[in-house]
């Protein structure tokens, strides 16, 4: 075997490849060697077919397997000679000609991962912002619960239904004087004013007595789920069987006896912990992009093409899902197409801090756990069918990228607390709004090694920020796998769609070290991204 570098030019390096006939038959007469054995052919004993019949038998899959080895054996060869950590899979061509009994002419071309000096982690400073929970926050919780445990009680003989009130109806929609299917319902409750239903359904119920009749007009809207009705004008006969009005909740023990709790106390005190969670969590995020704005300041280095593709990809996969669910999906697509080059930018820095914080994370022995990965892949089992858990679970085990992908989020996570733990934090407090606009204040720009933006200067874009934010947000994994083919991997149950959250997950692509044989390096490449 032959290997020859053509390309050394910063990231990128490139190799021809000489794999003789002749190592390639010896290989083959190898297999037969060894498959011999096993061979059965009529006319001959168990283990005793001659080898020419054997090679004659089995020859093309013999060849195919002896060159595929030699080609493995190759790239591993020039990774570990030229002490190489691929940043993708190495792209391998064979040559046009090749025909079996020849040399494998091959040219090998990759891009590998940059040398990184450890970061000092000295100078680190953050801000916590704290946000102290007011007993008016709880009483407003406890309130929301209250107003959601409605009882409702039979209202005076005769009483016109108000706002508040519920009713009790049958109603037959029709399209056209046709009724439509799942636009008929008996005995349905509904309180008026709830907003539960379309647009002007339950204001139109307002006034209507214990048996009366009455036909209403609505208009679905545009983006209503079913087709044949988005848009369209559609009335409804309505039959009322009964007014009710709700009675008042009273928030006290018996309350909180209601919801299973043993005292009012005990329910405050629950509201209060779930508020200061709620809060926790955006500090943290908070911190952690003051964190990352201050690493991406003080580092700049190149960084694969090929990971900034790829996770350019990701994050252009998720924008156009999302602009395609907009109320007008045309218009969102030209807004993000505008900021095109804006999110290439974002790509490069999700990639090139994934890099930072895996090196920080090795260089100070950052781990996951045996403990920790068994949750993760318990937990990501949830995503599937009880019957393809099992599946899961050994394409998990079989897949080290596909496990590198479900590590990567908790390692980031891991180390950001550790680089927290490092840095000198102060602490203010602040309104909840406060903590919000601070948030929102980072959205609005793409950040890099040459910012200078002052991050109180304007406030966020509201519909085109969201979306960037997003995508400068979102990235969870540097090491991990494209997706596999459908036969090899279970397919995920199907779920309730989830309101995408911009301001939890991981924030950067890279986010665990590859290995040094460069087996954890490749890229993720995810349905929907998704943070830098």
């Amino acid at each position: 075997m032959q290997i020859v570098e053509t390309a050394n030019e910063g990231l990128k390096r490139a190799y021809t490849v000489t794999i003789t006939a002749k190592e390639i038959a010896s290989r083959i007469e190898g297999e037969v060697v060894k498959i011999a054995p096993q061979v059965r052919m009529p006319g001959f004993r168990p283990g005793k077919v001659p080898a020419n019949l054997v090679k004659k038998m089995h020859g093309p899959a013999l060849h195919q397997e002896a060159l595929s080895t030699s080609i493995r054996e190759a790239m591993d060869k020039i990774v570990a000679d030229n002490q190489l950590r691929p940043a993708m899979q190495p792209q391998v061509s064979l040559g046009d000609g090749y025909e079996e009994g020849k040399d494998a002419e091959l040219s090998v071309s990759l891009e590998v991962l940059p040398k990184i000096e450890a970061p000092s982690l000295d100078g680190l400073k953050l801000e916590k912002l704290v946000v102290p929970v007011a007993e008016s926050e709880v009483d407003e919780a406890a309130e929301r619960i209250a107003s959601q445990q409605k009882r409702f009680t039979d209202a005076d003989k005769g009483k016109a239904a108000e706002t508040g009130d519920q009713v009790i109806v049958d109603f037959v929609g029709k399209l056209d004087g046709v009724a439509f299917d799942g636009g008929t319902a008996e005995g349905q409750a509904i309180e008026i004013g709830s907003g539960r239903l379309i647009p002007g359904f339950e204001e139109q119920l307002v006034g209507i007595k214990e048996g009366e009749e009455r036909q209403i007009t609505v208009t679905f809207p545009d983006n209503y789920p079913a087709e044949n009705l988005k848009g369209k004008d559609a009335t409804f006969d309505i039959t009322c069987h009964g007014v009710k009005v709700a009675g008042e909740s009273k928030i006290d023990d018996d309350f909180a006896k209601e919801l299973g709790l043993e005292s009012l106390e005990q329910l405050r005190g629950l509201l209060r912990g779930q508020l200061e969670q709620e809060t926790a969590g955006l500090t943290r995020t908070q911190m952690k992009r003051a964190l990352l704005d201050q690493l991406a300041a003080n580092h700049d280095f190149d960084v694969p093409p090929s990971m900034v593709d790829a996770e350019f990809e990701q994050i252009w996969q998720q924008l156009t899902h999302e602009a395609g669910h907009e109320e007008d999906p045309e218009a969102a697509l030209r807004e993000i197409e505008a900021e095109k080059d804006e999110y290439r930018t974002i790509a490069v820095r999700r990639v090139r801090l994934g890099l930072l914080l895996s090196e920080i994370g090795q260089a100070n022995g950052v781990e996951v756990s045996q403990q920790e990965m068994q949750m993760l892949v318990a937990q990501a089992a949830q995503q599937y069918r009880p019957e393809d858990r099992q599946r899961f679970y050994e394409y998990v085990q079989s897949e080290p990228l596909a496990a590198a992908q479900l590590r990567a989020p908790l390692y980031e996570d891991k180390v950001v607390d550790f680089l927290f733990d490092k840095a000198e934090v102060t602490e203010r407090e602040v309104s909840r709004d406060e903590l919000q606009a601070a948030i929102e204040a980072e959205e609005g720009h793409v950040h890099g090694p040459d910012c200078n933006h002052d991050h109180g200067e304007k406030p966020a874009k509201k519909k085109a920020t969201a979306k960037k934010a997003k995508a400068d947000e979102a990235p969870e994994a540097e090491a991990a796998t494209d997706e596999p083919a459908a036969e090899d991997k279970p397919a995920k149950k199907k779920a309730a769609p989830k309101k995408a959250k911009a301001d939890e997950g991981a924030e950067t692509a890279a986010a665990e070290a590859p290995a040094d044989d460069g087996a954890d390096a490749k890229p993720k490449r995810k349905p929907a991204a998704k943070k830098a």
